[in-house]
């Protein structure tokens, strides 16, 4: 036997031949049946090992799908961009600097979700721009040092600018802003910043002298509305009812095959579909759009649901969304999240209530809302409108403002608006800060009412406090004005010897007026405290008397009128009666 022939009997192949040969079946008919049946149990085993199939998850993908409704519905472009027109229409400055390529370092201030990040990238991508992002509540001068170089590493091989995007820029101190002036004025970087705080007072005045400071509104109604209604197209889009989870395989989608393994990168490109994707058919949008109406068939519930594929979604529902959002649209987006991810069968009440208890009232006691708010408290007053001013006074009570603080500024009012025309304001108004001392929220609120409806009320007089301003103007023409020798104390023999006191006349010794120097020479005879009821200086303005007659007094005649006003033209001196509708 040959050496081949003695290995052969080894493997497992000879072996198997072997056994195989030496019980061979007499009947070839047989044979083939086994033979057959043997080839389709193959066939079922070779289904069954089938390795399972899951569609292609990427890094990015699982990241986009945990992010928040408002952060993946973001515009893709300019045209998609909600709001400002001022800004984006055609003929604004910022879109004619963008049209010539470049538009240079700018500030964004603007409340929350009002577009100031959205627009930000907007920009970078029409201009071709590197687009870097950093927020002030978590970066510092090494984070901007390193985005400064790489820019400058890319301006010198590419060409290409970089947009710096810096969001909450008033977090950084007056020191890390000055970390921008170099690279700003070298042209290196284009920061555009964002920020919810008044520029003037948070930014430094160097810093913003090398950027325009573009101002953004707060979202108006119908901005909100487009938004929500272009949100509900773009999620009915991925047929995926939950727009926080990520969307199912279907029989359509591309599938891989699932080994077992650790995930590892395929070769291939990943392809991610962009969000914003070409519009539907008519007859598909048919089904998202608005329902204008119930036509002549049509059942009146069957109105009231503005997206049959949501039919929660209702009118109301909607214009709670849009007023709890108050200008916001990432709030606006957010409650739209809560709506979709609910029950098509919710009740219309539950959900509501819900939707109400997932708002907080934005107040920032630090912010310019504050000072806003007590600033339209203060005017109220002075405009004698205790309406208006019981409201604003409800609204920072209710925020959870400091009673105190209000106080406070109510004591000020009570000598600088009432005055000498109600001298029991300034008595009350202290006496309602204790109240507030003692007493506390919420019952203090009754007293804070109480002292705001009577200094509306009130007269109202400027001459202590309008007096005392010209006062104080003259007082710093030259602060080393000696004091007139006869008004001057005379506590010593020497100091009378001197002159001081002399020819002094005491007021009370006398039956009837008398007269002292008791001004300096250089403003002696200047009245400083004018008489009640003069109107020097005073701006007769006969349009806005008419408009005051007729949305205040009821059409009627102010009783301060002169019988025959010499003219009507504006800002001229007219004498008149004080009024107490007057401040």
């Amino acid at each position: 036997m040959s050496q081949a022939s003695l290995t052969s009997l080894f493997t497992p192949a000879s072996k198997a031949t072997q056994a195989s040969s030496s019980f061979t079946q007499p009947s070839s008919s047989r044979s083939a049946g086994h033979t057959r049946k043997r080839s389709e149990a193959e066939d079922l085993s070779a289904v069954d090992v089938t390795p399972l199939k899951r569609p292609r998850v990427t890094a990015s993908s699982r990241l986009q799908s945990v992010a928040p409704l408002a952060e993946r519905l973001r515009p893709q472009s300019l045209e998609e961009f909600v709001g400002q027109p001022h800004l984006t229409g055609p003929n604004s400055l910022l879109m004619s600097q963008l049209e010539r390529g470049a538009t240079g370092s700018i500030i964004f201030w603007g409340p929350p979700g009002c577009g100031k990040t959205t627009l930000a990238r907007l920009l970078a991508k029409r201009t071709d721009a590197v687009f870097k992002e950093l927020s002030a509540t978590d970066s510092g001068i090494a984070d901007v040092r390193a985005v400064v170089e790489e820019a400058k590493n890319l301006l010198a091989l590419t060409g290409r600018r970089t947009v710096l995007f810096l969001d909450e820029v008033h977090r950084f101190n007056k020191a890390q802003q000055d970390i921008f002036l170099p690279f700003i004025e070298q042209g290196y970087i284009q920061l555009i910043g964002a920020t919810t705080e008044n520029p003037s007072f948070r930014l430094t005045s160097a810093l913003l002298s090398r950027c325009r400071v573009f101002v953004l509104e707060r979202l108006t109604d119908d901005d909100i509305r487009r938004i929500i209604t272009q949100a509900v197209e773009r999620v009915s889009q991925t047929g995926s009812a939950n727009p926080a989870g990520p969307a199912r395989p279907t029989a359509g989608e591309e599938r891989v095959i699932d080994d077992g393994s650790s995930d590892v990168a395929s070769s291939q490109p990943d392809i991610e579909e962009p969000l914003n994707k070409p519009s539907p058919p008519t007859s598909q949008t048919s089904q998202l759009e608005p329902n204008p109406g119930p036509s002549s068939g049509q059942d009146a519930s069957q109105s009231a649901h503005l997206f049959p594929a949501y039919p929660h979604l209702t009118p109301k529902v909607l214009s709670t969304i849009v007023s709890l959002s108050t200008g916001d649209a990432r709030t606006a987006l957010s409650l739209l999240e809560l709506v979709l991810s609910a029950s098509p069968a919710s009740e219309e009440g539950k959900l509501l209530a819900a939707l109400r208890r997932s708002v907080s009232t934005a107040y920032d006691r630090s912010g310019d809302a504050r000072y806003d708010m007590i600033s339209a408290l203060h005017k109220s007053v002075r405009g004698s409108q205790g309406s208006a001013a019981l409201y604003w006074l409800a609204r920072m009570l209710s925020a959870g403002e400091d009673p105190l603080y209000i106080a406070r500024r109510m004591v000020v009012c009570a000598s600088e608006d009432i005055g000498l025309a109600d001298n029991h304001a300034l008595p009350l108004a202290i006496a309602t800060y204790q109240a507030c001392q003692i007493i506390g929220m919420p019952e203090c609120r009754i007293n804070l009412a109480h002292l705001v409806s009577y200094l509306s009320e009130a007269p109202k007089s400027t001459r202590a406090y309008e007096g005392y301003n010209r006062a104080e103007e003259a007082a710093k023409l030259d602060p080393s004005i000696p004091v007139p020798l006869m008004v001057r104390n005379a506590p010593t023999k020497l100091m009378k010897d001197l002159g001081y006191a002399r020819e002094y006349k005491y007021n009370p010794e006398y039956a009837h007026p008398v007269t002292n120097d008791y001004l300096p020479i250089q403003f002696r005879g200047e009245e400083f405290l004018r008489k009640e009821g003069d109107k020097r200086d005073k701006i007769w303005d006969e349009d806005a008397l008419r408009q005051w007659e007729f949305e205040e007094n009821g059409g009627r005649p102010w009783s301060g009128r002169p019988p025959e006003p010499s003219g009507t033209s504006s800002n001229r001196s007219q004498p008149g009666e004080a009024s107490s509708q007057q401040g």
